[in-house]
């Protein structure tokens, strides 16, 4: 083996010290490209292990080609997860790559155009943000959306501008905020809108309400944003009460992750009773009308 050979080994097995896949997979571009290599053709292989990158533009497929083609001309289907076009196999090879010519001619006629305008907006958010600041909103953030509550480990959550850096907004932490993907897509450079009080608000218990402070003994069954007790007045012997932790007067104040809580535990109730609930909605006040709290009743009906 070489000297060189040898050097590199060592580095790669035992010297290089990774916080990403960058390192090596940069080595592994300049060598699968005989030892030269672009910074855009390293970069077009570091996005390619980018999970986050690829969930984007399967959202973007989804939304926007795909819906266009399948549902609005017929001219692709969707079958699982894969898109068919429709009637490919009656076309000739020399068809096909006549077709591969116009799309690709359309492309180039956009480009020319339109310039990048089109990823503009993706450019002026991608300015860097320290990783130092990153940290820290994530870090406040809990690792999770600051809109709908997703965690991380279910979608790629992201460093957001409040007020978009198209229109002027800074990269200080006090413009930041972590939405994950899909939310940050749908934003956009439209809205200004704070989501960083979100996660504030979820801990909010009212001292004057019964409902916010209940014995851990009484509680049925929980997770993070609300829990089940029994009835202290039960119409029948499993009568229950599903109650969000955070107080709230209005199912309709309810943030969609609250939503998905109690429908969580209102199922698993129904899977440990066999018969149908009936379900209603109400809230519970004290001699205070601002201490009312939401919840949601289930009476099983009787057989």
């Amino acid at each position: 083996m070489s000297e060189r050979f040898n050097e590199l080994e060592r580095f790669i097995n035992a010297e290089m010290r990774m916080s990403h896949v960058y390192q090596p997979a940069m080595l592994l571009t300049l060598m699968l490209r005989g030892g030269t290599a672009s910074k855009t053709e390293i970069a077009k292989a570091l996005l390619a292990y980018d999970k986050s990158q690829i969930e984007y533009y399967e959202d973007i497929v989804a939304k926007m080609p795909g819906r266009v083609l399948t549902n609005n001309r017929g001219i692709t289907e969707r079958v699982g997860q894969d898109y068919n076009l429709k009637g490919f196999d009656q076309l000739s090879h020399d068809e096909v790559e006549l077709l591969k010519v116009s799309c690709s001619t359309r492309i180039e006629e956009f480009i020319d155009q339109r310039g990048d305008r089109p990823w503009h907006h993706r450019r002026r958010s991608a300015d860097p943000v320290s990783g130092t600041v990153r940290y820290e909103v994530l870090k406040n953030a809990k690792h999770r959306c600051e809109l709908c509550g997703t965690s991380a480990d279910v979608k790629a959550i992201e460093v957001d501008h409040i007020k978009p850096r198209i229109r002027g907004g800074s990269n200080d932490i006090s413009n930041l905020q972590a939405l994950c993907y899909s939310c940050n897509a749908m934003k956009r450079d439209r809205d200004d809108t704070d989501f960083r009080n979100v996660e504030a608000t979820y801990k909010y218990r009212d001292t004057n309400c019964a409902y916010c402070e209940v014995h851990e003994s009484l509680i049925k069954s929980q997770n993070n944003l609300c829990f089940s007790v029994q009835d202290n007045d039960p119409q029948t012997r499993t009568h229950t009460l599903v109650i969000p932790r955070r107080h709230t007067s209005s199912y309709f104040d309810l943030y969609r992750p609250e939503i998905n809580a109690l429908n969580s535990l209102m199922s698993d109730a129904s899977e440990r009773v066999s018969n149908k609930f009936d379900i209603h909605v109400s809230s519970e006040s004290t001699s205070e009308p601002s201490t009312s709290h939401c919840y949601v009743r289930l009476i099983p009906r009787q057989i």
